[in-house]
């Protein structure tokens, strides 16, 4: 009967707060995360780009490309100075080489900017990484400059063996000075074995 009871007390909870359950549920929860929306644009890992990005300013920055461009850069020229005219794509004033030229530009700078932008952050958490340890050492350093200063302090009370001899020394001075002053008398343990 109890749990007839029970039953009925929640199917009466369950059909009062039908209404409410409904305005519960359209309400936003903020013990939950949001469902992630739909991007119209593609999306791309800015780690992967970095990385991708320095690769490039690397092999800009190295002789090798040097050499390789100066040499396309040669062929392109020397191909559309003594090529055959119909094989021709660049005649003399070279438009198509400027404009390829420019193009490699226009995209290797923000390409180099970029992986220096990289290379300064990990400079500056290298940086604040060496300051902090840095900051530990100095307090390690002034903390054992301590330790050594009260042990320094607390070995200067310390009685070292030639403190020790020197007050024995004088001690025992001071004894024959007053055996000199008041000579011994004779104990009564004496004058009772003469009897």
């Amino acid at each position: 009967m109890a749990t007839e009871r029970g039953g009925e007390g929640k199917e009466r909870a369950r059909s009062a707060g039908g209404a409410s359950t409904v305005t519960r549920s359209s309400r936003v929860r903020l013990d939950q995360p949001k469902a992630p929306r739909g991007r119209l644009l593609p999306e791309w890992d800015p780690e992967a780009f970095g990385r991708f990005s320095e690769k490039i300013a690397r092999f800009l920055g190295t002789g090798r490309f040097i050499v390789w461009m100066t040499a396309v850069i040669i062929l392109w020229v020397l191909w559309n100075i003594f090529a055959p005219k119909s094989l021709r794509f660049d005649e003399f004033p070279f438009i198509f080489l400027t404009l390829a030229l420019s193009l490699q530009a226009s995209y290797a700078a923000p390409l180099i900017l970029l992986a220096q932008n990289r290379q300064d952050d990990r400079d500056r958490v290298t940086h604040e990484q060496d300051r902090k340890q840095n900051e530990r050492s100095i307090a390690d350093t002034e903390y054992l400059t301590r330790e050594i200063a009260a042990l320094r302090m607390g070995l200067g009370e310390v009685a070292t063996r030639d403190w020790i001899r020197s007050e024995l020394q004088d001690l025992v001075k001071e004894l024959e000075d007053r055996r000199a002053v008041f000579p011994p008398e004779p104990s009564n343990g004496s004058d009772e074995a003469d009897r």
